[in-house]
């Protein structure tokens, strides 16, 4: 029947991937058929999003699970067209912009210190408090753009600026908190990016563990991956939908997430 035939065109144009989509695009433009426009949207939709699993699967199968390239393919669900050098270029951008200032004669918390000046005063990168639970927050083109986000997306962007700097931070998957550590041999701190790169210790998060009435676990005080980083980052986008009553779209997350962590 019909349905059939619809069904076995739309998995023979699904199976040729992204390369399909310009000509679908123009036919779209072409067509002033709603029904017909409506149709096109979902098939260019279902090209990209498995396109993305294909790319989120060879991701998490890659030697060094690259952060950005993550992160740019968590945006790349609602973002398809984004461009991964442009990102690249932004946080390279960011990074000369600081990199004069800092030297080796200065403490590690010395360079925190001129980081975060260049960070919070000159770039003005800032809590997004307002729209805590937007989805945006979780969009790193759009982070990189609005110089706003949430505990997650501020870490990353100051993570991936020190670490061409050469300071050794790397993110911590705290309970309803993301937080970053400096770790460097015998010398370990801590950084809270939500809050204007405040530095803190071991002490405090062990007092903070302790409020939250939690067990003291060791990944609460140890870097994570970059891995751990894009599944936290999925789970904030669908904590964000869940406000949004989205169910589609949390499903369709689900599934992404499912890529990596399964």
């Amino acid at each position: 029947n019909d349905n059939e035939i619809i069904s076995i065109i739309n998995d023979k144009i699904i199976s040729i991937g992204d390369r399909i989509v310009p000509f679908l695009e123009k036919e779209w433009e072409e067509n002033f058929n709603p029904i017909v426009q409506s149709r096109i949207e979902e098939l260019v939709h279902k090209v990209q999003f498995s396109t993305l699993k294909h790319k989120l699967f060879n991701w998490k199968n890659s030697s060094n699970q690259d952060l950005l390239e993550g992160l740019w393919l968590t945006a790349s669900y609602l973002y398809p067209d984004i461009n991964l050098d442009e990102l690249y270029n932004k946080i390279n951008l960011l990074w000369h912009g600081v990199k004069a200032n800092i030297n080796n004669d200065m403490t590690p918390e010395q360079k925190i210190g001129v980081l975060n000046d260049y960070f919070f005063k000159e770039q003005k990168f800032t809590a997004n408090t307002k729209n805590f639970h937007s989805p945006s927050n979780s969009m790193i083109n759009i982070v990189l753009d609005t110089h706003r986000g949430n505990p997650i997306s501020l870490c990353t962007v100051y993570m991936m600026i020190a670490n061409r700097l050469q300071i050794p931070l790397f993110g911590v998957n705290l309970p309803n908190l993301f937080v970053l550590t400096y770790k460097s041999g015998e010398q370990q701190f801590y950084i809270n990016v939500f809050n204007r790169g405040l530095i803190f210790s071991k002490k405090d998060i062990t007092a903070y563990i302790e409020q939250l009435k939690l067990d003291n676990l060791e990944a609460y005080f140890e870097p994570c991956s970059n891995k751990d980083i894009v599944v936290r980052n999925f789970r904030n986008l669908i904590v964000a939908y869940e406000k949004l009553s989205e169910k589609e779209k949390i499903a369709e997350i689900q599934e992404l997430m499912d890529i990596i962590t399964k």
